[in-house]
């Protein structure tokens, strides 16, 4: 046995690194470690010129282009690049979750998975758009954010060829083709194509439950990105920007309805009935609702029925008598917006302003 092959299996580590004074069993391992002090690269990549600092590194590399996954899952056959991604899927047949989070006890299978959700309490958002300044949790929610910016959907339907950021937002698209509607509201039998929408309609139609609060003015809210649209308001901010000028929004829908009225670009949705024109898609189902008389949202007090959330809401302030909108001229109280606006008119006008 020669006296390098007995030296890799005691616990003798001779190499000592003069930067960070780790120590090694080989002079191997004493090389790798300089090279990522000096940044030194030595082994590129005849492909695509991407550098490494060792020659394994570049061979699983190359496994990029060759399209080779040496590592096969034993139980459903699926092929791997890494040793390391393979143990990891593993765990997905064996349900293994070996880390916990030590303020939930929630369980990962992953050390990365545990140190991503562990983002959430120390509130790091490593991850941030250059455009926008928006922060992320994750690398793949900025990818995916940057489809704002630059406008790129590569997700395309088939039938209709409208295109997608997002291959979630394609396959919910997918059932309008198909009708498939799986998801059903016991309470007034509607049904929908996702989950989520089912459980939206539920909070927002069936319950007058506000569990989300505004830290800034106390505003309460059913739905968290409610909340999170309206906190835009106290801090003025506006992820959205128009990449052919420097107007910059608070919310997606007016960044479209902007270039569609001031760049032209876009579909508008029109009304096979009226002929309306609407910026988003969700703008003419709601108002389709009124030519079809269909009124999901009903009152818990009374009889009376309505087509949107929207007028379910504003008809509330009719039974708990309060009115949050104010005359700035004659401090009269009103409990809709539209009825403080036609009275300030007319306050005004008699006033002589």
């Amino acid at each position: 046995m020669s006296w390098q092959h007995r030296r890799s299996h005691s616990r003798e580590k001779p190499f000592e690194c003069t930067v960070c004074s780790k120590r090694f069993r080989s002079l191997d391992g004493l090389i790798r470690c300089s090279r990522i002090h000096s940044g030194e690269k030595p082994c590129k990549c005849r492909v695509c010129e991407k550098a490494f600092s060792t020659c394994g590194h570049l061979q699983i590399h190359m496994r990029v282009h060759t399209g080779a996954k040496p590592y096969m899952c034993h139980v459903c056959k699926k092929a791997f690049r890494h040793s390391s991604t393979l143990f990891s899927h593993v765990r997905v047949h064996t349900g293994e979750k070996a880390f916990k989070c030590r303020v939930c006890q929630k369980a990962f299978s992953t050390s990365r998975y545990l140190q991503i959700h562990m983002r959430l309490y120390t509130g790091e958002k490593p991850y941030t758009c250059h455009v926008c300044k928006k922060a992320f949790v994750r690398s793949s929610l900025l990818f995916c954010h940057m489809r704002v910016h630059t406008g790129e959907k590569p997700y395309k339907c088939p039938i209709c060829k409208k295109a997608f950021s997002k291959s979630d937002h394609l396959s919910s698209h997918m059932r309008f083709h198909t009708g498939d509607r799986s998801y059903e509201c016991l309470l007034c039998n509607k049904r929908f194509y996702k989950s989520s929408h089912l459980q939206r309609h539920k909070r927002c139609a069936h319950s007058s439950a506000r569990p989300y609060h505004c830290r800034h003015c106390g505003k309460q809210f059913k739905m968290q990105d409610l909340l999170r649209r309206h906190v835009r308001i106290h801090t003025d901010a506006k992820p959205c920007s128009c990449r052919h000028c420097s107007d910059c929004f608070r919310r997606p829908d007016a960044l479209q309805t902007h270039l569609l009225k001031s760049h032209n670009e876009g579909t508008w949705f029109t009304c096979d009935v009226c002929h309306k024109k609407f910026t988003t898609r969700a703008q003419l189902k709601r108002h389709s609702l009124t030519h079809e008389d269909v009124k999901p949202y009903s009152c818990s007090e009374c009889p009376k029925r309505f087509c949107t959330a929207t007028e379910l809401r504003l008809h509330h302030a009719v039974h708990s008598g309060f009115k949050r909108f104010c005359c700035g001229l004659c401090c009269k109280d009103f409990a809709r917006k539209s009825s403080v606006k036609h009275h300030f008119k007319r306050c005004c006008d008699k006033l002589g302003f």
